[in-house]
């Protein structure tokens, strides 16, 4: 069984990429009819998970906890309670593309991002990894969360498309909260809750460069690369997490 780490409230798995992939190749052979899903918390998933109930009750059913921000391993290994690292989202999923084979395809449905990104997201994963298979993409409506008839609708086009795996980029805590709403209904093995990756897949947003994402700046390159949506949140994060890590540290688990 997966060792978890309590930290902040939230169990996370202490897995690396290799181990996480060989679960999701897992889940996806099973074939009972089940969907499991993964969810990547960052600080802002932290401090939302302090105040927000469902989001809560979405990380207790998840099949995978993955520590995606660098201040979360960071904080973990101050708190004397280590993670082998980081599990990001958007290296996840190029890494479960990178080990489609041949002879062991798949099937991916790309779930959210403005409209027309998730098609030329297709396109480039086709031409990057041939044996992955893009069976369907689609660019829910502003508010369609909140619509029974749209969430039917995408539930029916997800079904018809009979993907391996569903890639929501909806945004947090909006993709955690609509998968873990209707896990039961998704029609796909494994549904991924991974904010920006189909943007990066599509080439619409660049990833920091490699030096940046290993001394934990990347947050500084997405601050600087969108400021008007990113910077007040990043403000709020950097107040409010210090304050999660020192009550951590006063209350250890």
């Amino acid at each position: 069984m997966t060792r978890r780490i309590r930290l902040f409230g939230m169990d996370i798995h202490a897995v690396q990429m290799a181990e996480t992939l060989a679960t999701l190749r897992e889940w996806i052979a099973k074939g009972d009819g089940k969907c499991r899903y993964v969810v990547t918390p960052n600080t802002d998933h932290a401090v939302m998970y302090q105040h927000d109930e469902r989001l809560r009750e979405a990380y207790a059913d998840a099949g995978l906890v993955l520590a995606d921000g660098f201040p979360v391993v960071a904080a973990a290994k101050l708190l004397r309670r280590p993670l082998p690292g980081r599990v990001c989202g958007s290296d996840l999923v190029p890494a479960l593309f990178e080990t489609t084979t041949e002879d062991r395809p798949l099937r991916a449905f790309l779930l959210g991002a403005a409209p027309g990104v998730a098609d030329r997201a297709r396109d480039e994963v086709h031409k990057k990894w041939p044996s992955v298979n893009i069976v369907g993409t689609y660019c829910p409506p502003l508010g369609f969360e909140k619509d029974d008839e749209e969430n039917a609708r995408i539930l029916e086009i997800v079904a018809e498309a009979k993907p391996d795996v569903l890639v929501v980029g909806l945004g947090a805590p909006k993709q955690e909260l609509w998968v873990h709403r209707f896990h039961k209904e998704i029609q796909a093995p494994v549904a991924l809750c991974v904010g920006a990756t189909i943007d990066f897949l599509a080439g619409e947003k660049a990833r920091a460069p490699v030096w940046m994402r290993r001394t934990g700046l990347e947050w500084l390159h997405r601050c600087l690369s969108e400021p008007k949506r990113l910077v007040r949140r990043y403000v709020r994060d950097a107040i409010v997490f210090p304050q999660l890590v020192w009550r951590e540290w006063r209350s250890p688990a």
